[in-house]
């Protein structure tokens, strides 16, 4: 099984470098012509499964792909909630009082949810839907949130190393042997 994970392309600037989590966002006139030129890359890619998270972001990045495929959308593939901290960027959230002092630290101080329950979210989702699948080629297109859990849950590393990685909007991972 091969998986490909797509993150967003790139959002509206009020919410760009933000704790965004479950706001419905549009993608930005960037990120829509972005989208367009990914359509390009993806147009000789053949996928079995398409499963697309149920934000207005993620809808638009692969309706621009204009793929085959049918997607199954769901809030399984959301980013974090980051509760009454989402649309605020680390420096906002710094000038309420919140100091960061180390990762899981700062996770936990944001609020929203769990870091543990989200990462059994996102394990959960993978093994029980998209690992299950007899498609061979798969396509998520989801946030980066997401693919970092998951990576840290597949390459069995930390979820700080994980959220260490740059992961442009647009980009996508590749993931084989599954």
């Amino acid at each position: 099984m091969i998986i490909t994970l797509l993150r967003h392309c790139e959002v509206v600037e009020e919410y760009r470098g933000k704790y965004n989590g479950h706001i419905d966002i549009d993608l930005s006139e960037k990120g829509k012509r972005d989208a367009l030129s990914l359509a390009k890359e993806f147009q000789n890619q053949h996928f079995d499964l398409i499963y697309c998270s149920d934000l207005l972001r993620t809808r638009e990045t692969l309706q621009a792909l204009e793929l085959e495929v049918s997607a199954i959308y769901t809030e399984d593939l959301r980013e974090k909630s980051w509760g009454r901290h989402e649309g605020k960027s680390f420096e906002e959230i710094n000038a309420e009082g919140i100091e960061y002092k180390d990762f899981h630290q700062w996770i936990n101080a944001l609020g929203g949810e769990n870091i543990e329950s989200y990462k059994r979210r996102v394990e959960n989702y993978f093994s029980q839907s998209i690992c299950k699948s007899e498609a061979k080629n798969i396509l998520l297109v989801t946030h980066s949130g997401f693919i970092k859990t998951l990576l840290s849950i597949t390459k069995n590393i930390s979820l700080e190393e994980a959220f260490s990685m740059p992961l442009a909007y647009g980009s996508s991972i590749v993931l084989d042997g599954f």
